[in-house]
């Protein structure tokens, strides 16, 4: 698979991952803990969507690089609101379980394009 086809699958994923977010967030019951986390997690985690395709805009190396950082830093974010639904029994704890592995992964995956970018990681 070269690098577009990968920039695609990615951009796929991270799509996929905004609706199941979404739809887990719809699902919450309604009372004033959910409703302000789940806010938070709406904006963390439509945020790395977002960043994402902002980086494929972007009109230098060190501003793909920031669109990048910017996306981790969300991923990150979005990972403590989860599992603060999930700890406080709030939500479907499989739909919760399956956000925090996917968060994990995308996490590592921007942590590991962000140190190449900065050339210091080989690829």
């Amino acid at each position: 698979m070269n690098n577009k086809e990968k920039t695609k699958e990615f951009k796929k994923r991270l799509y996929t991952f905004v609706l199941r977010l979404i739809k887990f967030v719809e699902n919450l019951s309604e009372n004033r803990t959910t409703k302000i986390i789940g806010d938070q997690l709406i904006r963390s985690g439509t945020s790395i969507l977002g960043n994402y395709i902002e980086a494929y805009a972007s009109s230098s190396r060190k501003d793909y690089t920031n669109f990048f950082n910017h996306s981790l830093k969300s991923a990150n974010e979005s990972k403590v609101w989860v599992a603060i639904l999930r700890d406080c029994n709030y939500g479907d704890k499989k739909v919760a379980g399956w956000l925090l592995k996917e968060l994990d992964e995308i996490s590592q995956i921007f942590g590991s394009s962000i140190l190449t970018l900065r050339g210091k990681k080989n690829i």
